[in-house]
């Protein structure tokens, strides 16, 4: 497995390590503040150019970018599999979904519509103009789909691009790089730069080239993001944490909401924003769901990432994996899954998952967005207290509701302060559908037809009919 190359280094390197391992993968440079301007202003060079491309130029661009991608699928899920710990399975559904947000949005360039609207003694029209360079922030839990969903749609739109990986994770970003040159993309449109988030993350805020950024993470850091975008009237886009409820009633089938509950909240170790981490069950079926539950956990296979059948692997870090490890001590644990640790994973940073069963609504299992294989169960009375305790969070992003009755289904869906929810399912993202949250899960959208509008200006022209 080749490992990309770092252009980077000023202000040292960082050593990637295999979380199933804990063995080192390769090192990676850190840019200073300098090497991160100098990308900038690459970007903001490269930038009158590539707005200047005609529409079904660009679009053939991006299309030929996501031929790149589509040939290098293995490769990257490769990478993916040993940086980030995620399963072979997973790994290659997102290397998909790169390509298949940049099939997506290489239709947006010559569909990029602005309005004709009617006014008196004229034709009044309005355009989408591109912002600029656009600094794009990506976390360690899903390195390559939600970096598509940035750069694919700000591309579209006509913007260059500036996007810092995860130092954690950073190798799959830096191949997409390589790609996108490869695929024809001139340089400086959509540079990939590895580094510290309080040296490049920072200066993306900061510098004023950059005139939106787009950060996915935690909420304390996204908070920090946006009171340094303010400064500029700096666009920004931020999709922050979630604690999401999987509510399931009594007349729902219960054997297939247990059976998918695993999947729902476990995968990818449970680090996913996404992740229904907080099941709510109707009091009536409440232990028998339990009981269906637990067969569905310990079947849930925790094994080599690589393995075609693996279900779960690592977590990211020795850091990750003990801060979750630290909120189970003294939990009320019902049972637990399966664990890969042992001679084979010496030095892998494994947790087995747990279901436990929180004390109050304060329990921190409950309450706190813990980023790990850990199921919190409580149960709900009617409608109206599953509504409650769904909302009972500073966060919404996600969701799920269980019920054969649409009609529930529905008036707890309009109830729930949440982003994105499903009914009978656990499906969160699709490329062409919105994605976002409510509250402190972030500000705006992404993804859907309309997401390039985020990365462009409405221009209003009046054009006088009586000169």
């Amino acid at each position: 497995m080749r490992i990309p190359s770092s252009r980077y280094g000023a202000a040292g390197a960082f050593t990637v390590l295999n979380p199933a391992t804990g063995q080192p993968v390769g090192e990676v440079g850190l840019a200073d503040l300098a090497e991160t301007d100098a990308a900038i202003e690459r970007a903001h060079r490269a930038y009158p150019a590539w707005r200047a491309i005609a529409p079904g130029d660009r679009a053939r661009l991006l299309r030929s970018f996501a031929s790149v991608v589509e040939a290098h699928i293995d490769e990257l899920a490769a990478l993916e599999v040993a940086n980030a710990g995620h399963t072979i399975g997973n790994a290659r559904w997102e290397a998909g979904n790169v390509r298949d947000v940049l099939n997506y949005y290489s239709a947006s360039p010559e569909r990029h519509f602005g309005k004709q609207i009617p006014v008196d003694g004229g034709i009044d029209v309005t355009f989408h103009e591109p912002l600029g360079v656009v600094g794009i922030i990506v976390p360690w839990n899903f390195p390559m789909p939600i970096a598509g969903w940035g750069f694919a749609p700000a591309l579209a739109a006509g913007n260059t691009v500036v996007l810092k990986p995860a130092e954690l994770t950073p190798l799959t970003a830096m191949r997409l790089g390589e790609l996108a040159l490869e695929a024809g993309l001139p340089e400086g449109v959509f540079t990939v730069i590895t580094g510290k988030g309080s040296v490049v993350g920072d200066r993306f805020v900061t510098n004023p080239l950059v005139r939106k950024v787009c950060f996915t993470g935690s909420t304390e850091v996204g908070k920090g993001i946006m009171r340094g975008c303010a400064d500029q009237i700096k666009r920004v886009t931020l999709e922050l944490g979630g604690k999401n409820a999987n509510i399931v009633f009594d007349d729902a089938d219960l054997e297939a909401a247990a059976a998918a509950a695993p999947g729902g909240g476990l995968d990818n170790a449970g680090q996913d924003c996404c992740a229904r981490s907080r099941i709510l069950v109707q009091e009536n079926v409440y232990d028998r769901f339990l009981e269906l539950l637990q067969p569905a956990v310990e079947a849930f296979r925790v094994k080599d990432p690589s393995a075609e059948d693996a279900e779960m692997g690592p977590m990211v870090s020795a850091r990750q994996r003990d801060a979750v490890a630290a909120h189970l001590d003294g939990a009320d644990i019902a049972f637990r899954g399966q664990s890969a640790a042992g001679a084979d994973w010496d030095g892998g940073f494994w947790l087995a998952p747990a279901v436990v069963l929180p004390r109050s609504a304060s329990d921190p299992v409950w309450a706190q967005e813990l980023f790990g294989p850990v199921l919190a169960v409580m149960p709900f009375r009617d409608e109206a207290d599953a509504i409650a305790k769904a909302n009972d969070t500073e966060y919404g992003l996600s969701g799920s509701i269980f019920s054969r009755d649409v009609g529930r289904a529905l008036r707890v869906a309009r109830g729930v302060e949440s982003g994105n929810l499903s009914i009978n399912s656990h499906s969160s993202v699709r490329y062409w559908t919105p994605f976002g949250g409510f509250k402190q899960s972030g500000l705006g959208r992404e993804l859907g037809p309309d997401a390039p509008d985020s990365f462009s200006e409405v221009k209003n022209v009046f054009i006088s009919t009586t000169y």
